[in-house]
């Protein structure tokens, strides 16, 4: 049987399908059943650093840009170690911590050490 999902626009569960489609009742976004699938596969995906290496939980990355902190003056300069990564899903999908404290960050940023 097909399991209904929540909408991944407004999170509430009042959906019904429509042909190729589901749609929220309540704030009327449409996406297609497949995506529903897709999202699944994704999050078993092989998170790579900038030049293409698979990083893994606890592995030791450098920075290879300067980044700054939203919010803060702090700013990451290129070439921080940084150990004992841990992976997340989302967009930034490193999470670590540094003497600056703790950050999220984009793995496009990182080389594996």
């Amino acid at each position: 049987m097909y399991a209904i999902p929540t909408c991944p626009q407004c999170s509430l569960e009042n959906i019904y399908p429509d042909g190729d489609n589901n749609i929220c009742a309540d704030c009327g976004y449409e996406w297609p059943m497949n995506e529903i699938a897709d999202a699944g596969e994704s999050a078993d995906a092989v998170i790579k650093d900038a030049h293409g290496n698979v990083l893994s939980d606890g592995d030791s990355v450098v920075l290879i840009k300067d980044l700054k902190v939203k919010g803060t003056s702090i700013t990451l300069k290129v070439g921080t170690k940084i150990k004992s990564i841990r992976l997340v899903g989302g967009d930034h999908e490193v999470d670590c911590k540094t003497d600056a404290g703790s950050f999220m960050l984009k793995a496009c940023f990182l080389k594996k050490a």
